[in-house]
């Protein structure tokens, strides 16, 4: 990946994050990168870890070969119009990250001439742990790792089926906030049981990262590590059997689906 050149057009948040991800990438050359943005005062931050800026769209699709689109769905349709004149067969590959547009469409858009794939990060993106879904069309096994290295300079990538890419919306970028919510919960219970607000947060924000890497690292259902802190007549199963009984897990679950009925509208 050293040799490939990639444009993040549209580098709001989201794609501020993927650019810096690869200009910290010891296997990508910083020198590749080119962001753009109406307002570069915006993104100057990345130039002195070797990014190109520019607002000229036109510009980085000409001199890369990876065309990251990070702008909102309703953008979408005028940014392709817009830079299409540029795009290559047999030298490009674009990557959305808009929610909501399928590859059939985007191709549409680019009259089916390169490879087209969706991606989905989240907001983690910023410090390097996101998850990302990723489905593509019209692509090889050597686009899918190309677009699956960028993502993985971010965090961690998947590939998925693209009937699955509404739900990674919801579990993956939506899911981010529910866990912020269940932090902010037991930040809440830490301050009324007698901590104060920033022990309190240091305290959870710690077990939650705690918690997810046991996960990650022992690959047992979250059941099977439950287990291992309850104890008979103990604090643990009383304080989980009445979390089931305020509808702790339901009310979770529903809404999930909830927002996937959202998105699928």
């Amino acid at each position: 990946m050293k040799n490939e050149k990639i444009c993040v057009i549209g580098c709001g948040n989201l794609g501020k994050s993927i650019a810096k991800g690869l200009l910290e990438h010891e296997d990508f050359n910083s020198e590749n990168v080119i962001a753009t943005r109406r307002k570069l005062k915006l993104i100057e931050d990345l130039k002195p870890h070797g990014a190109e800026i520019t607002s000229d769209n036109l510009y980085a699709v000409r001199n890369a070969n990876i065309i990251l689109v990070a702008v909102k769905p309703y953008n979408v349709d005028k940014i392709i119009n817009e830079i299409k004149p540029e795009i290559k067969e047999g030298k490009h590959i674009l990557v959305s990250l808009a929610t909501g547009l399928g590859t059939n469409e985007i191709s549409e858009m680019l009259d089916d001439k390169i490879p087209v794939f969706r991606a989905m990060p989240n907001i983690a993106a910023d410090i390097g742990e996101s998850v990302t879904c990723i489905c593509g069309k019209n692509s090889s096994v050597e686009h899918t790792q190309k677009v699956k290295f960028i993502f993985d300079a971010i965090g961690e990538s998947l590939i998925i089926n693209e009937e699955l890419m509404e739900a990674a919306t919801i579990l993956g970028a939506c899911g981010i906030a529910f866990v912020f919510r269940f932090i902010r919960a037991m930040i809440q219970g830490g301050i009324q049981i007698g901590f104060d607000a920033n022990t309190a947060n240091q305290i959870v924000s710690q077990t939650v990262k705690g918690a997810a890497k046991m996960l990650q690292e022992n690959s047992n259902h979250p059941e099977s590590e439950i287990d291992k802190v309850t104890t008979p007549k103990g604090c643990t199963i009383v304080g989980l059997n009445e979390m089931e009984h305020q509808g702790f897990s339901s009310s979770l679950i529903r809404g999930i689906v909830t927002s996937f009925e959202k998105i699928e509208k």
